[in-house]
């Protein structure tokens, strides 16, 4: 396996077999945006399929909604986003860049406890061992003699307005250029109607969550839903974020599967409904094939957490780039839909049969974005090994989510009877799930095409089968290669990809 997987590689693979491209790229791209190609559409579609078949349509207590993606601008002065959607913002007055002020990193550099100035970074995978040879190299300039002493790495929100004209800018490494932080927000603003005057501001939607809560009542009032039971959406949303990183990791749009989960408010139900949720997450993201090994739980510490949150859990992954959030798992509490009652004035309460008593739900959120999940899939899936001696660059993907389930191969494209005979299985087979069909080159050649996209089963239509009815299946993992019939496969593939 290849441990030391660098974006780029894996960038370059995406791009050259149509998974993902750079938005208006012709045009020398937009940064923050992203086009899928044929690849990529179908990983993105099967992993929201897979989602939304696991955690709606197999239980009981969740159901969808599919909201608009511009609401009412009296939604987002309601959950806070007008007000407090911010990122803090820094700029530099030289260079002309922003940057976020909790992504920008400063220390100051002293050696037997004397002060020989500043050094300043972004935040990086590696941030300790580069902000160390950004110290050594300063002090090499100032011809300094001895030990450094320990650095002590803060973002820049924390530092002093007198330190702040001392932390040379990333852009320049000149001190004094960067601006105090200020409040930016994220949220992307349009106009609704034929007059652009602020009676007709509104703003595409940065979350998924606040259409839900809003048709909270008309979810209950028009299903058969009782508490507990949650309401689930996927959907794209928009922000504005100052610095989109991390290839699709970090980008202005994106897509959210999201679910809210209305619980009673009682104080000893939240604690065991949370940690129910933070497992579920996690055996999901291992039921698509990323490795229970490469996850991880981020506890948001009680001085961190939004102001609504009772308890926030992220599962991490451990990304080319760092362990970063994949999936986030808040108790929300009663915040959201008490917040809508009031502005709107309109009752969002719950009418509790067994308990014969009115209240505001409280509720769990597990979010978890479309693009982090494929990328962490297309990371963990990643391998470069040797077959017969000869490098092959494979995409391990679980077949629930591969982008082609199978491929179907004649053997030879010159002889009419296989390639009618391929034709036929590659058809019945289309019916049900994408494949490919590919009669061009060497088996072998064909073979590798189809690992380097995570195809994981390849079928050769040979001379045998025209005698035997039977095909040679081959694993794209194990490399091993199994006869079977056409209903054998075709049972085959039904287990392996729809479970």
């Amino acid at each position: 396996m290849d441990t030391e997987l660098k974006m780029d590689t894996l960038i370059s693979l995406l791009k050259r077999r149509g998974f993902i491209f750079q938005a208006s790229e012709i045009y020398g791209g937009i940064n923050g945006f992203y086009d899928y190609g044929p690849l990529g559409v179908e990983l993105r579609q099967n992993i929201k399929n897979a989602w939304w078949k696991d955690m709606v349509q197999m239980r009981d207590d969740i159901v969808g909604v599919d909201s608009a993606i511009i609401q009412s601008s009296k939604v987002w002065k309601a959950s806070g986003h007008l007000d407090n959607f911010t990122d803090p913002l820094v700029d530099c007055k030289e260079s002309k860049m922003r940057f976020r002020a909790d992504q920008l990193f400063w220390a100051e550099v002293k050696v037997a406890g004397a002060s020989i100035g500043f050094i300043s970074l972004m935040e990086c995978a590696d941030l300790e061992q580069e902000a160390e040879k950004l110290a050594l190299e300063l002090k090499r300039k100032k011809a300094v003699q001895g030990n450094l002493d320990a650095l002590i790495i803060r973002d820049f929100t924390e530092a002093s307005a007198e330190e702040i004209p001392q932390i040379p800018s990333p852009a320049t490494g000149k001190p004094g250029s960067l601006t105090p932080p200020r409040a930016f927000n994220m949220m992307f603003s349009t106009h609704v109607g034929a007059l652009a005057d602020e009676s007709s501001v509104a703003y595409l939607r940065p979350e998924t969550a606040q259409g839900i809560f809003t048709n909270f009542k008309n979810v209950v009032d028009s299903s058969r839903v009782k508490v507990p039971f949650g309401i689930a959406q996927i959907g794209k949303a928009f922000r504005n974020e100052i610095t989109p990183r991390n290839f699709i990791f970090r980008s202005r749009e994106f897509e959210q599967m999201e679910i809210e989960y209305f619980i009673q408010p009682d104080d000893d139900v939240w604690p065991k409904c949370h940690r129910e949720w933070i497992d579920a997450c996690l055996d999901w993201l291992v039921s698509i094939g990323i490795p229970r090994d490469r996850l991880g739980e981020h506890v948001h510490p009680k001085e961190k957490l939004s102001h609504y949150s009772r308890a926030t859990t992220d599962i991490t992954f451990n990304f080319p780039f760092g362990r970063q959030e994949l999936w986030g798992i808040a108790a929300r509490g009663a915040f959201d839909l008490t917040q809508h009652q009031d502005f709107s004035g309109k009752t969002l309460e719950y009418f509790d049969e067994a308990r014969k008593e009115k209240y505001i739900p409280h509720v769990i959120e597990p979010s978890v974005g479309v693009d982090r999940t494929l990328l962490a899939a297309l990371c963990a899936a990643y391998d470069e090994d040797e077959i017969e001696g000869e490098k092959r660059v494979v995409l391990h993907l679980n077949p629930r989510i591969a982008p082609v389930r199978a491929a179907v191969f004649p053997l030879v494209k010159n002889k009419p009877e296989l390639v009618d005979l391929s034709d036929k299985l590659y058809r019945k087979l289309k019916r049900r799930w994408n494949v490919a069909y590919d009669a061009s080159g060497a088996i072998g050649r064909r073979y590798r095409r189809m690992d380097e996209v995570g195809t994981p089963y390849c079928i050769t239509v040979d001379f045998d089968s025209l005698e035997s009815g039977t095909f040679t299946v081959r694993d794209r993992d194990s490399t091993t290669q199994t006869r079977m019939s056409e209903s054998e496969i075709l049972a085959f593939l039904s287990e392996k990809i729809d479970g």
